[in-house]
């Protein structure tokens, strides 16, 4: 699909739909890259959105009202629930960096935040329907679970995000209509400080590409997982209540071939390949760099293990539910490039 047709596909699927009454929808997490994408969506509907997040957002609108709440603090989480009495709370706040050293308290708003909301939407009968935004990294790159509660993280916050999925599955997601989503890596405009890092390196000519691959990496473009979203809010109940789904574009991508296409639309150099045993070594002089002090060294083992991880998560429970996606990644590579011009 072609941006243009891209475009056109997403004014059609986010117009209002008029069969049915507009929703009242509160949305953690709007202040982040994929809940800011999914609360304009939503209201692109016609639906009644509130967002809740411990910083205020850029959205605005008509039909849109913003609290600025921290989920820690239980009492105001669920006064802010209850007043805006949604139909459906869709939730994505989270702390998602890879940062904590120690022990998973460093994520307690994966933990006892998810618990605060838990309870606020036990506290609130007008909500028919509750999406809970956990992370593939519940299990380590390339492991394929056996079932949704298998599960094997090499992170601490993917030990947290372990937490918020037995605390939801655990609570029935408060009696609701439920799902809990897996994002894998999700790509596009508005993406946070670490990732415009790797943008940054392919338009100055730094990064390479290991090996000869191709390394294949299910991925996802933020429009494709707002429009996965959306049909998860939509879906019957019997379609989705009480089920795990891996939200990622239909097709894995090939690193190699995608970083080449923001080469080309950036203007920057052509990559180069390094191989394999030279990238090693590089990886562990980053390691020892990083042993030092210099925390933000941009080559390490773990990064260079992340880069060579070929992987594919099981999307067809949400293509089931989606079959169609707005974006091609080629379109996804035009339109991120759109935004990087404007955020250089």
């Amino acid at each position: 699909m072609r941006c243009a047709e891209c475009r056109s596909w997403v004014a059609r699927r986010m117009s209002p739909d008029t069969s049915a009454d507009p929703r009242r929808v509160l949305v953690t997490g709007q202040a982040g890259f994929i809940g800011g994408h999914l609360v304009r969506a939503l209201l692109a509907q016609g639906h009644r959105v509130a967002g809740l997040d411990r910083r205020a957002s850029a959205v605005s609108g008509a039909c849109y009202e913003e609290f600025v709440c921290d989920l820690l603090d239980g009492a105001e989480t669920q006064r802010v629930v209850t007043g805006f009495a949604p139909d459906a709370v869709l939730h994505l706040a989270a702390r998602t960096d890879l940062g904590e050293t120690q022990d998973i308290s460093g994520y307690a708003a994966n933990v006892l935040g998810v618990q605060h909301l838990l309870d606020a939407i036990d506290a609130t009968p007008s909500v028919q329907r509750a999406i809970c935004t956990s992370s593939q990294l519940v299990c380590r790159i390339g492991y394929h679970p056996v079932s949704d509660e298998d599960y094997a993280p090499s992170t601490l916050y993917g030990e947290s995000k372990v937490a918020t999925e037995r605390i939801w599955r655990g609570g029935d997601g408060a009696g609701r209509e439920w799902s809990l989503v897996r994002p894998t890596t999700i790509w596009g405009p508005g993406m946070n400080p670490h990732y415009l890092r790797f943008f940054r390196m392919v338009r100055d000519g730094r990064y390479f590409h290991v090996g000869r691959g191709p390394t294949r990496k299910s991925y996802g473009f933020v429009r494709n997982t707002v429009a996965q979203y959306l049909a998860l809010l939509a879906a019957p109940a019997g379609a989705m209540h009480r089920h795990n789904f891996f939200l990622a574009d239909y097709e894995p991508l090939a690193l190699e071939a995608w970083a080449d296409a923001f080469a080309a639309s950036l203007g920057a150099p052509r990559i180069r390949t390094v191989p394999r045993g030279a990238a090693v070594t590089l990886a562990r002089i980053g390691d020892l760099v990083q042993w030092a002090g210099w925390t933000r060294f941009p080559f390490t083992s773990f990064r260079l293990g992340n880069v060579l991880a070929a992987y594919r998560v099981d999307t067809r429970p949400i293509a089931a539910l989606c079959p169609e996606l707005p974006c091609s990644w080629q379109d996804g590579v035009a339109l991120t490039t759109d935004w990087l011009h404007t955020v250089w």
